[in-house]
């Protein structure tokens, strides 16, 4: 029962807009409702997973206990504590590894997650003896690694959340049930209870490119190797090119947020002005 519990939810005019709400009124929550009137155009448009700022703004502004904002196919949820602050996929992971392993649930001894994932999601798993098993950015790689390895929790930094006991693919509204299912058993505010790690200083940028191959360029490669050389064993560095667009993205992490600033202006700028 979710009784006591005033809930902002954003369903992003989507698919969710009836049932996500309905089901959470059933449980007894009181329930704001945002981006809950789909015209058919209006799906995502400065609403949802994607856009959360309306609905952290309405958690402040009403003094909810938590925000929920589902994309438009409602398999992406990002949630905001009682502050209007985000919580996004990494911290929600963490929370649902943690929890489950506490209640012998978790199967393959951690979870499954892209290489985008923060650091700090890591190093936390790490300190439950958990582990973080990368896949390529995608869902659908998350969804391969966990069948083909008895994993039965996994995500994106982004808040795709597949839980395989429940679902064969992401499903936004079932990992926000498991957020408020640990809140309601804590007894703790949402800031206490999906607060689990501090993420490691990150950046990512995107850069355009205007053909050819520039993540074959030497000067490309030597400033992705120097980085790599620079951060060590206390950051990453990822560079790839997306897949729907002319863009290289590049993404650091690192204890140094100086530095790892300083890597990934550099490798851009490379890019840019790459020949190959």
């Amino acid at each position: 029962k979710l009784d006591g519990l005033r809930i902002v939810i954003d369903t992003a005019h989507g698919a969710a807009y009836k049932v996500a709400p309905t089901a959470l009124w059933e449980l007894g929550a009181e329930i704001i409702q945002i981006g809950h009137e789909p015209n058919g155009t209006n799906i995502n448009q400065k609403c949802g997973s994607t856009h959360p700022e309306a609905m952290c703004a309405k958690v402040k502004e009403l003094r909810a206990d938590i925000g929920i904002a589902l994309d438009g196919d409602a398999d992406r949820v990002i949630i905001a504590d009682e502050h209007g602050q985000v919580v996004d996929g990494d911290q929600v992971m963490a929370l649902i590894a943690s929890s489950w392993a506490r209640r012998g649930e978790l199967r393959g001894g951690g979870i499954v997650a892209t290489v985008m994932s923060n650091l700090g999601l890591e190093r936390f798993l790490a300190g439950h003896k958990l582990t973080l098993a990368r896949t390529k950015v995608g869902d659908r790689y998350v969804v391969e690694h966990m069948r083909a390895n008895g994993f039965n929790v996994g995500g994106e930094q982004s808040g795709h959340i597949v839980l395989s006991e429940f679902s064969t693919t992401g499903d936004g509204l079932l990992a926000a049930f498991q957020v408020l299912a640990e809140v309601k058993r804590s007894g703790r505010p949402v800031s206490e209870v999906c607060r689990l790690f501090d993420p490691v200083p990150q950046v990512l940028k995107s850069v355009r490119f205007g053909g050819g191959r520039p993540l074959e360029d030497k000067e490309v490669r030597r400033l992705i190797a120097d980085g790599e050389r620079k951060l060590g064993n206390f950051g990453r560095i990822v560079v790839r090119a997306s897949g729907t667009e002319p863009v290289i993205r590049v993404m650091a992490e690192g204890d140094d947020e100086t530095m790892v600033r300083t890597i990934v202006e550099n490798v851009c700028a490379a890019v840019a002005s790459s020949k190959a």
